[in-house]
């Protein structure tokens, strides 16, 4: 029975680190990026073999991956804590960095601005988060802010709070979000009616609530667009 190649034993342009020198990084794939991240396989596959398998189970699809929890990627043969860990920091600072391009834009202009703004922070998340877009008269972003954490079905959300932020940073108007990791961006009743309590009680502190979005993955859905706001 032949021996099965080691990494070490291919040809050096396609060794992922080696490949990465000589063609540069976009020259790589997904597998071989995660590869690099992980250092190596296992005793049955190498440490590509293991990228392209996991990427398998997630449709190939960065954006489900990144959805995956330490444990969950733990759960994968050949891939310890360590790895999951290099794993999850990775994605996460891709993440950050597309966040930063956006906020350094300032201004709102759109719900596309919007969607932009928060599909980083939600989309992947397994549970609801609800955050709030401080803005100046000019729409520019003063600061934004996280309001509450809840579960797969839902969040707590507390007017007050939300008022408190917008008073202290002095804002004109604000914007609030939250997520659906159902991957429905249909409001529901619920989010209809916060929506509007905290339109009416923005409005006594002159604050003007210019939309409300709704994030998944992938899309949303604007209470300004849809005009119901």
């Amino acid at each position: 029975m032949n021996e099965r190649l080691k990494i070490k034993d291919w040809a050096i342009e396609d060794r992922p680190r080696e490949k990465l020198l000589m063609k540069g990084i976009s020259a790589l794939s997904d597998a071989e990026l995660i590869a690099i991240l992980i250092g190596s396989g296992s005793r049955n596959e190498t440490a590509v073999e293991l990228s392209k398998r996991i990427l398998e189970k997630t449709n190939n699809n960065l954006n489900e991956l990144a959805k995956l929890t330490i444990n969950d990627l733990k759960k994968e043969k050949g891939i310890g804590e360590a790895k999951a860990i290099s794993i999850v920091a990775a994605l996460e600072l891709g993440r950050r960095r597309k966040l930063s391009d956006i906020i350094n834009k300032q201004k709102i202009t759109s719900s596309k601005d919007i969607f932009n703004i928060f599909q980083p922070i939600l989309g992947d998340l397994p549970h609801e988060e609800f955050w709030i877009l401080l803005l100046n008269r000019a729409n520019k972003i003063i600061d934004k802010h996280r309001i509450s954490q809840g579960g797969t079905s839902g969040t707590v959300i507390d007017i007050r709070i939300i008022l408190k932020e917008a008073i202290e940073k002095l804002a004109s108007s604000l914007i609030i979000s939250h997520n659906h990791p159902s991957g429905n961006v249909l409001p529901s009743q619920q989010d209809k009616e916060i929506t509007k309590k905290l339109k009416d009680a923005a409005a006594l502190m002159d604050i003007t609530l210019l939309d409300h979005l709704i994030v998944t993955d992938s899309s949303y859905f604007s209470f300004c667009d849809e005009g119901i706001l």
